[in-house]
This record gives structure tokens, sequence and C-alpha cells, in this order.
């Protein structure tokens, strides 16, 4: 599988998520920087990673979304490509247009930093294949705005559409609607969540629930 890592000013979890990558493909993925107008020829995955990009003013994701490397990642999803936003880069993924809805406050209007628990919604796409139908994973939390919105209409098309990828089960701490986690683009090949995978994937540093999704990754990417 050959992947990236986008960077912007104020990114965080950019060596976690290349960490979580190179375990599982054996080398680390490029690191790209904001102001790229270009992405490397023959990617199969562009991630999008956590932090606060740009600060978190305005509103979160929504100046990162203006950076020059955007348009390129758009022109990649567009032309079938692979891309994964994890919380800021789910924030970004809305505000750029390329998912639906957007995250509010959280309904405490207080950050969370916790683990939670996850059901997989489905796994038939790159990203859920390494977990068996009906999984329950642990992740790790780290947001003040996770709280997912979207109108009714487009609600009933994302249930409709079976676009929901992942849930929050017990309570749902930041008021999401429907507990909704993660969410899906309609051809399956772009997801947003919030909570952190690639916080779960070395029994040393809080255990391998998260490993099944970067192995299902690279295993949906070998070459034949």
């Amino acid at each position: 599988m050959k992947s990236a890592v986008v960077v912007f000013p104020g990114t965080n979890r950019e060596r976690d998520m290349a960490i979580a990558l190179e375990r599982v493909c054996g080398h680390r993925p490029a690191m790209l920087w904001h102001r790229d107008t270009a992405l490397p020829t023959g990617l199969d995955l562009v991630v999008l990673p956590g932090g606060f990009s740009y600060g978190d003013y305005l509103r979160c994701g929504a100046m990162a979304a203006q950076s020059p490397i955007m348009a390129a990642i758009r022109a990649f999803a567009a032309g079938g490509g692979h891309v994964l936003g994890v919380c800021n880069g789910f924030q970004m993924l809305c505000e750029a247009g390329l998912l639906p809805g957007a995250l509010l406050k959280n309904a405490a209007l207080r950050f969370l930093a916790q683990d939670c628990s996850l059901s997989v919604e489905r796994t038939d796409t790159v990203f859920t294949r390494g977990f068996a139908p009906g999984a329950v994973f642990r992740a790790t939390m780290a947001h003040g705005d996770g709280n997912y919105f979207c109108d009714a209409e487009t609600l009933a098309r994302l249930e409709g559409e079976r676009l929901v990828a992942l849930r929050y089960v017990g309570e749902n701490l930041n008021g999401s609607v429907n507990a909704i986690a993660g969410v899906l683009s309609p051809n399956l090949r772009v997801l947003g969540l919030m909570p952190h995978p690639e916080n779960c994937v070395d029994p040393l540093v809080g255990g391998t629930d998260g490993l099944p999704m970067f192995a299902g990754l690279a295993e949906a990417f070998q070459p034949a």
C-alpha cells in the first residue's frame, strides 16, 4: 500500500498515524505539507490526521479545507482515490464538502479525552474489512467538536444507503446524531471518523483494537 499523511499547522497526530501505517505496510508513508499542490503518483490512500489545524480558528477544519493541497485531494477523491480523515481530518472532509454534515461542539461543551467503544456497521469497505461483522472495538476520543450533525434529509440518506460506518456504543458522550462516529462517501472511498484508531495499534501503548482497520487497508491494496 502506498500512502501519504498530510500535515497542517497545528496537526499533532501525524506521527501516530505514520506508525500505524508503517506497522502494517513495513514502510513509512509519505509526509506531505499543506502547501504542496500535488500528490505523489500511484497513491492508494491519503490520510488527514488529527490535531488542531490553524488552532481551530474560525471553525475546526475550515481553514485547512482551503489549504493548497486540498485541491489535489479533491481531485484524488473524484478520481476514485481513497481518503481517510480522523478527528480534525473528519472535520476537514466535512468542511471541504467531501463528506456531508458538520462537527459541532460536544453536547456537554467540554473537551473529551477518553476511550470509547465503537460498533462496526458494515465490513464491506476497505476501511472496515479487517473487522468481523458486528465487531465492537475500543478507540480514543480527543476532541472538543465531535458532535456530528446533519439535517433530517441527509440523515435519512446516510442511514438508508448504509453510509454510517461506525457508531458509539454505550453513552453518546459528544451528542452525535444517531450516535454516528464515522461516515462514508457514497462510493465508499472516503471515510471520516472522530475517535483515533491509530492510538490502539500497539499493546505497549493502549492495545491493538484499532489495528484491524490498518491491516484491512494494507490487505486491500496488496499488489495482485
